[in-house]
């Protein structure tokens, strides 16, 4: 019935967040030709099932006051609505094409475990381990409380509800979880997904510690989609939603396992530490998958690697804008002119690093203004733009700036006092604008390169040259790319000595 082997989520894409279905010309028409049959049908039987599953779940609050449903459902709403509602979900299931559920090990009591964490998370079908957890409740975004049917069903769920723009709303949701989890048998078992976002199954991303706050046991559940053909899938780039849908109910039907691990329980160091705690059980899990453990991570909606308190977006906004520069045919000479220009605009005390798309236009010396609009999209989300991002990033990559030189001009413009030292927000901007990314935990970085409570030039390019974990900065995500010409100089070479390319120095002189 099963399917032996490994699922096709290898090396062969650039990180975790990017998946396409790999089909061959055969796969492809027999999935054209029984999709055509089997995709209409089962979406409607499954939709079929949410319609009835609609009003069972409006029933289980019916009449209750807000009082009341802050409480645990108790009752004919639980005995009898309970497995109506699993039995329905199962069934929808099936209808999908996930005619078996394959089940491993044994789940853990509620008092053993309060809270089942899942991974890998690949998509919204994921859902199917609710089955053999007997619907545990859930952590969710409240905007999905909005949707037809899935609003109703989150209630009878009684989910935890967090919206993701509202830093008030996730400090209630920590505050929630935390009580059910700490509650002693009142509230029911919990089911989460610590990595918080989907993957290509390539590897375990690093967990959240939302799971992992309350220092209690948890029990680790494997989720495994072992077929011939990876149709599950939903993520950042690649495979859509609907897409993911009509290849899997295109299949005669979908092997999944779910795999429940023994009970973890955190040492007295784990209990103190949440974020030692996920890092644990990720490394535990990742075992057992057969996996790596990585610090990929999702911010924001953007990929990022986390490193020592920074996040590296995984995706270089300079490599985007350095190949729209080639494509308008800007070779070494042009870009580095270009950058003179930037450097220029920026120590302007007047006109100041905001540019216009079309200012940008001109500094970047580009004749189609398209361009110079879709770069500005890739540093900004408006019409105006900070051009010390894309000197920094473009400067290093491109190979016509050394990071010695690079790190001195970030410092002398984020410096803005003149003291010769940053404050601890003035390193968080710096390292922002040097990563295109927003920092907010630079505290591990300020605490590495200060010294006697002053963080000077040469201690942070120190920390970020030759500490273990920030070096990478330096060396892996501003090193420079092969240019397409072979005409550029590499000032790398410059990065750990403190030296420069001869321009900048005589610019900041």
């Amino acid at each position: 019935m099963e399917t032996r082997g490994r699922h096709s989520a290898t090396q062969e894409y650039p990180h975790p967040f990017i998946h396409e279905v790999k089909m061959t010309s055969a796969q492809r028409i027999r999935g054209v030709i029984l999709g055509s049959v089997l995709f209409p049908v089962r979406v409607a039987m499954a939709a079929l099932c949410f319609l009835f599953m609609w009003p069972v779940a409006r029933l289980r609050f019916a009449g209750l006051s807000e009082e009341e449903r802050s409480r645990p459902v108790q009752g004919w709403r639980r005995w009898l609505l309970h497995p109506l509602m699993l039995g329905l979900s199962r069934l929808a299931f099936f209808f999908l094409g996930f005619l078996w559920v394959r089940v491993k090990g044994r789940r853990a009591e509620l008092k053993e475990a309060p809270v089942l964490v899942v991974a890998p998370h690949s998509s919204f079908m994921d859902m199917v381990s609710l089955m053999p957890t007997q619907l545990a409740t859930v952590v969710s975004r409240s905007e999905n409380t909005s949707l037809p049917v899935v609003g109703a069903l989150l209630e009878f769920n009684q989910a935890v509800l967090v919206s993701r723009k509202d830093p008030e709303s996730r400090r209630r949701a920590v505050a929630q979880v935390t009580e059910r989890l700490t509650s002693d048998g009142y509230w029911p078992q919990m089911l989460m997904f610590p990595e918080g976002t989907t993957t290509n199954g390539s590897a375990l991303i690093k967990f959240k510690p939302g799971a992992f706050l309350a220092g209690l046991p948890v029990q680790p559940v494997l989720l495994r989609y072992p077929n011939k053909l990876d149709t599950v899938r939903w993520t950042y780039k690649g495979t859509s939603w609907v897409e993911a849908l009509w290849h899997t109910t295109s299949q005669l039907y979908t092997n999944v396992t779910v795999e429940f691990l023994p009970v973890y329980s955190p040492s007295p160091e784990e209990r103190k530490d949440p974020s030692l705690y996920a890092d644990n059980v990720q490394r535990l899990m990742a075992k057992a998958l057969g996996l790596p453990a990585s610090d990929h991570v999702m911010e924001g909606r953007v990929p990022v690697k986390k490193l020592g308190g920074l996040s590296l977006p995984l995706e270089s906004p300079a490599r985007k804008t350095l190949k729209l520069l080639r494509t308008n045919n800007l070779g070494a000479q042009e870009v580095e002119a270009a950058l003179d220009r930037m450097i220029d605009r920026c120590q302007s005390g007047g006109q100041g690093s905001k540019v216009s798309s079309e200012e940008l236009s001109s500094i970047l010396g580009l004749t189609d203004k398209q361009t110079a609009a879709a770069i500005c999209d890739i540093y900004s989300k408006g019409d105006i733009v900070d051009i010390r991002p894309i000197y920094f990033t473009l400067g290093a990559l491109s190979g016509c700036v050394g990071f010695a030189s690079i790190l001195h001009t970030a410092f002398t413009l984020f410096d803005a006092e003149g003291r010769g030292s940053l404050s601890a927000e003035e390193l968080s901007d710096l390292m922002g604008a040097l990563l295109d990314f927003p920092q907010r935990h630079t505290a591990e970085l300020y605490a590495q390169a200060s010294a006697g409570g002053r963080l000077t030039e040469e201690n942070l390019l120190r920390a970020l040259t030759t500490h273990p974990a920030y070096r990478r900065v330096a060396s892996e995500y501003m090193k420079a790319e092969e240019p397409a010409d072979g005409k550029a100089v590499n000032n790398n070479s410059n990065a750990y000595d403190g030296g420069g390319s001869r321009r900048d120095n005589k610019k900041l002189d």
